[in-house]
């Protein structure tokens, strides 16, 4: 049988909703869509990456593990903020990646959301 890994999310959403900030079953890491706050478009990108990242590192995963990003943007206009701090993180190792438009987030306030997945060796 393969083992169930999870990394619980920050604060009360967790429970509430009934998720975790990440899921590794084998080799394969799913981080749910991760946001953070933060001035403008570029910084919370580079937040939620960072987050993401460290709950891929929590179940043994490093960023050259990662196979796949997706980003929300409620401005797609203002893609390469995004894609400025996504290039300093994955610009060597290329995800397949997606960047798209979603009429809005959870928070008004929130401009990105991002999910990663992994598969590690």
């Amino acid at each position: 049988m393969t083992t169930r890994q999870t990394v619980e999310a920050a604060g009360e959403w967790g429970p509430k909703v009934g998720y975790s900030r990440a899921v590794r079953v084998g080799q394969h890491v799913h981080v749910a869509g991760t946001t953070s706050p933060g001035e403008g478009l570029e910084a919370q990108t580079r937040g939620a990456l960072a987050i993401a990242l460290g709950a891929l590192a929590e179940l043994g995963g490093t960023p050259e593990d990662v196979v796949r990003t997706r980003l929300y943007l409620t401005d797609v206009t203002q893609w390469e903020a995004a894609a400025r701090a996504h290039g300093e993180i994955f610009g060597e190792i290329r995800p397949a990646t997606t960047l798209l438009e979603v009429s809005k987030l959870i928070d008004a306030d929130l401009l990105v959301e991002l999910e990663v997945e992994a598969i590690l060796p």
